[in-house]
């Protein structure tokens, strides 16, 4: 048996048109008063079309094909570049891009949907997608004028594509470490010398051309990240007018052999001296770097909801169709030998465990893009404000907490299968593979919870973490008083009230010590994931119990009872998570290293 992944338009279209009112909260933002349902659901509906008609088939023989690297060039599997050229040719790359240089302008709000169905349906294949997104970010907003003109149009259509050269054999998240150099020359442009790994995308044969987006040091620079400054370092310099011009000199000398995601190359790039252009101030490279990583890490996160779901579509289609064993109030099958598994407790515990990680996880991604798209183009100044102190807030928490719930969602599923699970034809074992480099690339998620707790608590005095708890706390009072919403109400009042009162006892233990900050991390990081999650799913549920009333579908009915079971059975972690912050950084670094 198996599963063709099959798009999960009904529940994305629940978080898109119900939980968010799209159609209205797009229309309050200049560019985007046109984005109505008869705009966004044709989209989703061929965008469901392709990804599981042209990707999805490429995707277990793409991973046990994988790159392969002869004579210095990276060839994809087999259908690879068929694909992506059918994905140019319809359009798809520029979708939520500048219209300004070719792109379609629809909000990320729509976007985001489309690329968690690139990523169930293929997440390899997507990866080159993702990243070509990434360096659009950071070429509109940081480079000069004449660099946009040349090389946006052809990265935005697709022909060309982007790729972020950060890491050094020596130099993972210790940015202030890379040894890579930039030189001027005469012409105001720049010589690249260096080395750099775990470039994904650095090389292949999908696109024409691909961009570099390297982090490398000037001569003058000072020690530290306060001296990493961004160059553009072609494959083909563009010419004047825009085409691929000559050859430069930056090569790929091998590519990695790894766990999953095996149709996505993963390259050492060789830079000898290749021509580079500076992408905004000197020793600013940081900068530009965090708006092409702070996109990066949505997507990033959404490859653990992508996987989990295709994970749980899988288990689902095993659980009810594998007979073994007897429902414990006695045969639920009697004409069979024995019951579908899906009858059994712990069979359901995993899937609905998958299932409210999943759907918790579209809604949050949801929202957060939508912050996303206000904090950009929200005409009234506060509003703008305060979408972006969200988005900052909780970008790690997304990256971090959603690829470790999707990485469990795809663990369990394969426990759904027992035996079958482990062995490669199913499918499963590819998708855990798969799913277990979102918990590391992008910023592995243990500096996730580093950047949380030391950077954006913080930031501007706080403010981002209490007009948060402040908006969930308002929503709760709103809805005081209404008995149907109480079981899911009042469990998230007392986790909102367990992350109060961490964040109280973090800040001011951190004073003391600052290990604490370290120590307490994870565990913070993951009581605001659960209280983020409960505030969606509690408004999920708000929702499906205003319209259960005449759904003959059983979608709300659906919804409620999740809503339930993650109130119920996930949420309460915090609890144990608290005392576990609560607990101090004594019992992590009493030990001697000498003593490991």
């Amino acid at each position: 048996m198996t599963t063709s992944y099959q798009a999960p338009l009904r529940d994305i279209r629940f978080v898109l048109h119900e939980l968010l009112d799209a159609e209205a909260s797009l229309a309050a933002l200049p560019g985007f008063e046109e984005t109505d349902r008869d705009v966004i659901d044709p989209v989703l509906d061929q965008a469901a079309k392709f990804c599981e008609n042209v990707l999805a088939p490429l995707n277990h023989s793409g991973d046990r094909e994988g790159c392969s690297f002869i004579n210095g060039e990276v060839r994809t599997p087999r259908g690879f570049v068929d694909a992506y050229r059918s994905f140019v040719d319809s359009g798809w790359n520029g979708l939520a891009a500048n219209p300004e240089f070719g792109g379609q302008g629809l909000p990320q709000t729509v976007g985001v949907f489309v690329e968690e169905m690139l990523q169930s349906s293929n997440m390899a294949f997507a990866i080159y997608v993702g990243l070509t997104h990434g360096a659009l970010v950071a070429l509109e907003r940081h480079a000069d004028e004449d660099l946009r003109r040349r090389y946006l149009p052809k990265l935005i259509e697709g022909r060309w594509t982007g790729v972020m050269c950060l890491t050094e054999s020596h130099c993972g998240t210790d940015l202030g470490l890379l040894r890579t150099r930039a030189e001027p020359t005469p012409d105001g442009r720049y010589r690249v010398h260096g080395t750099k790994i775990f470039i994904t995308g650095g090389e292949h044969d999908l696109s024409e051309n691909i961009v570099h987006f390297v982090l490398a040091r000037l001569p003058d620079a000072p020690p530290g990240v306060k001296g990493i400054s961004m160059f553009l370092v072609p494959k083909y310099i563009a010419t004047a007018e825009g085409d691929r011009g000559e050859r430069n000199a930056v090569h790929c000398s091998s590519i990695e052999h790894k766990m999953g995601i095996h149709g996505a190359s993963t390259c050492v790039m060789q830079y000898e001296g290749a021509t580079g252009y500076l992408i905004g101030e000197p020793h600013r490279g940081l900068r530009a770097m965090f708006s092409m990583m702070n996109y990066e890490r949505l997507l990033i996160g959404q490859q653990g909801l992508a996987q989990g779901e295709v994970a749980y579509q899988k288990a689902v289609a095993y659980a009810r169709d594998r007979l073994q064993g007897r429902s414990l109030k006695g045969a639920v099958a009697p004409e069979s030998p024995a019951d579908p598994i899906i009858v059994h407790p712990d069979i359901r515990r995993m899937l609905l465990t998958a299932r409210a990680w999943n759907e918790g996880s579209r809604a949050l991604i949801g929202w957060i893009t939508l912050q996303s798209d206000r904090a950009a183009r929200h005409p009234d100044p506060q509003v703008r404000e305060a979408a972006q102190d969200h988005v900052d807030l909780l970008t790690p928490v997304l990256k971090a907490f959603i690829t470790d719930c999707g990485f469990e969602s795809c663990n369990l599923c394969l426990q759904v299968l027992g035996g079958h699970g482990y062995i490669s034809e199913w499918g499963m074992e590819q998708l855990v593979r798969d799913a277990r480099i979102a918990q590391i690339y992008e910023g592995a998620n243990g500096i996730q919870a580093l950047d949380l707790v030391g950077r954006k608590l913080p930031m501007h005095g706080g403010r981002p973490i209490r007009s948060y708890i402040e908006s969930v706390s308002d929503f709760i009072g709103e809805r005081g008083g209404r008995p149907e919403l109480e079981e899911f109400l009042d469990p998230l009042a007392a986790a909102l009230s367990r992350l109060e009162e961490a964040t109280t006892w973090l800040q001011e233990a951190a004073r003391e010590d600052p290990d604490e900050i370290g120590s307490a991390s994870y565990d913070y990081l993951r009581l605001l994931g659960l209280v983020a999650f409960a505030k969606i799913w509690a408004e999920s549920a708000e929702i499906a119990l205003a319209r259960i009333q005449g759904d003959n579908s059983g979608f709300y009915r659906t919804k409620i009872a999740t809503a339930r079971f993650f109130m119920r059975r996930l949420l309460p972690t915090t609890a144990s998570l608290l005392t576990s912050i609560r607990s101090g950084a004594d019992a992590l670094m009493a030990l001697e290293a000498e003593a490991f």
